[in-house]
């Protein structure tokens, strides 16, 4: 069901000095910081050769990142996100399995403009999946 490995999302307390790290200490490509207020963070893309960094900042004091910063100051890991073809048979498949579906359980508008959704790290060895239409 999964394909690839889209991106791999660091919660990060302060942005700017994060893609300062990427940019001029790791001389990575940086996209454009891109506010995302339905999900409650800003984003930056570092663009590698094989896959995406997805660095979050929190965006308002109702981001689900603030919790995660409160508890790691220095930020770290978050999430990984993998593709796939049709995210509405993933939903199905997942639920028939026991995956809880964060959130609605419906598939919300993520930074690539393509519909996403979080699945409990709980049910998936204590990891925070996002999952990404492609």
């Amino acid at each position: 069901m999964i394909g690839r490995l889209n991106h791999i999302a660091i919660a990060v307390p302060n942005l700017t000095d994060a893609v300062k790290t990427y940019e001029q200490i790791l001389g990575a490509k940086v996209m454009p910081p891109e506010q995302l207020p339905e999900h409650g963070v800003t984003v930056v893309f570092i663009i590698l050769p094989n896959t995406k960094i997805e660095l979050l900042e929190p965006l308002g004091e109702n981001s689900p990142i603030t919790a995660f910063i409160t508890k790691n100051p220095a930020g770290g890991m978050h999430h990984i996100c993998y593709e796939v073809e049709d995210i509405e048979v993933a939903i199905t498949k997942l639920q028939s399995e026991g995956v809880r579906i964060l959130g609605d359980g419906k598939p919300k508008i993520g930074a690539h403009g393509k519909p996403v959704i979080f699945m409990h790290p709980k049910d998936l060895n204590g990891t925070l999946i996002e999952l990404e239409q492609i």
